[in-house]
């Protein structure tokens, strides 16, 4: 069997050589090459009654390098090399192990292999990739986005109507989840499964491609195979996501948009938007009896550069009996172990708004400067995670967080930008013993070509 099927393949080959040789060759010689140089401080001094003192930072220089050969009928090939290194010029008190692979050091990796079709409107993209779905997402807030590897059709035959079908077999960890030990105790696995990374080892995966299961919780599995439809038409847009992970958990995702110019003001754009999230355990239930909900709903509106709106959102609650016997309380909870985030109340660290249980509440603004003349923004934010006290943690809690981001892209230089980030948790992680939260800032210069 794997005799013929090497066969066919050294046939098609050979098929597209002699046919086309010109045309094959020009497929590099017309291809593209891109990418995106990375630099990245980060320093976070951890705040609390808990009795930790520690300030961690770090420094990192990366980014990644692509290429794609030109299309030849409709077929094209693309690869892309990914690495961070440290830059170590500070004395660290804690090396921050966001920006690094296993045991906080540099590395590099083959982040892109895949195989491209297009025919007519219907595309094809098989092997290693970046993917940007509601439940499984690339999460790009560190070094080293997370990869997958899959194979999915994507059609719009049907008028503003994009159709996706597929199935994910691989992930490969980016260097955020770091940040995460589940190895540690229940309240870490929770933490890291609702946030989008694994309950069971974060440590040791980063930068590895591994089974969909294994990674999630340690035992391998069929993978996700995952369908969707995307609707949109001007100002209203709907999609409706449903991920099968095989023994595991299907989980549905569905949002809608819409936005419109107000009566009073045409200098006034109003905007809404409502998403559910629907989990529940199938087949061996490897996860546990997982039987999540979550809602959110935002409002804002848009007068010329100013952006701004609020957001609100809970999930169901656990019960006393969801906790009994040492579990961690992902019953209710909306687990995203593949960096999926698409909520309206998360914050730029704190993800507590899929934990059981969880009340949250958002409120946020924006200003771009460049009708000043200036190609800077700015954003602000503030969230507040009310917590039950079945969440998990053993405490009902309000943990908060507050933060800014500033933007700035100077004139002199094309496709570079400057980050100043900041957050500033509070109640983030709390026991019966103590609290802990933190003061962070983020420096980051991007360029990309």
């Amino acid at each position: 069997m794997k005799r013929n099927i090497a066969m066919g393949v050294m046939t098609f080959i050979s098929s597209i050589s002699l046919s086309g040789a010109d045309d094959l060759s020009s497929m590099f010689s017309k291809g593209k090459a891109s990418g995106e140089i990375r630099a990245f401080y980060i320093d976070r001094q951890y705040q609390g009654s808990s009795g930790v003192d520690t300030h961690r930072n770090a420094t990192a220089l990366g980014g990644h390098l692509k290429f794609e050969t030109a299309d030849y009928k409709g077929l094209s090939f693309a690869s892309a090399f990914y690495t961070t290194n440290e830059i170590p010029v500070l004395n660290y008190t804690d090396k921050d192990p966001t920006l690094f692979g296993i045991n906080n050091e540099s590395y590099s990796m083959l982040g892109e292999a895949y195989i491209k079709y297009k025919y007519e409107k219907t595309t094809f993209k098989g092997g290693r990739q970046k993917l940007n779905t509601p439940m499984a997402g690339s999460d790009d807030v560190r070094m080293i986005h997370n990869l997958f590897n899959a194979y999915l059709v994507v059609n719009k035959d049907i008028p503003n109507t994009t159709l996706v079908v597929g199935h994910i077999n691989g992930f490969a960890q980016g260097t955020f989840g770091g940040v995460y030990n589940p190895a540690q105790d229940n309240e870490n696995s929770l933490l890291a499964v609702t946030s989008g990374y694994s309950a069971v080892d974060t440590k040791n995966q980063t930068g590895k491609f591994l089974n969909m299961g294994g990674y999630a919780i340690g035992q391998d599995t069929a993978g996700v195979s995952v369908a969707s439809a995307t609707y949109k038409d001007g100002a209203f847009k709907a999609q409706l996501w449903d991920y099968y992970a095989y023994d595991m958990v299907n989980i549905v995702y569905g949002q809608v948009d819409y936005s419109w110019t107000c009566l009073l003001s045409d200098k006034v754009h109003p905007y809404v938007s409502g998403q559910i999230i629907s989990e529940n355990g199938v087949g061996d239930n490897l996860v546990g009896d997982v039987n999540g909900l979550y809602g959110g709903v935002m409002f804002g509106a848009k007068v010329e550069n100013f952006n701004a709106h609020i957001a609100y959102s809970q999930t169901t609650e656990n019960s006393a009996g969801d906790l009994a016997g040492g579990k961690i309380g992902t019953a209710n909870a909306i687990i995203t172990p593949w960096g999926g985030n698409p909520s309206y109340t998360h914050g730029m660290v704190t993800r507590h708004q899929f934990i059981a249980g969880t009340k949250t509440s958002k409120v946020a603004a924006s200003y771009n400067f460049k009708d000043l003349g200036a190609n800077l923004s700015t954003s602000i934010y503030y969230i507040a995670f009310e917590m039950h006290e079945h969440s998990g943690y053993g405490i009902a809690r309000t943990a908060t967080e507050h933060g800014f981001h500033i933007k700035y892209s100077p004139v002199s230089v094309d496709n570079l930008s400057l980050h100043l980030r900041g957050n500033f948790p509070r109640k983030y992680y709390e026991t019966a013993t103590g609290d802990k939260g933190w003061d962070e800032y983020r420096v980051i210069a991007n360029y990309t070509f």
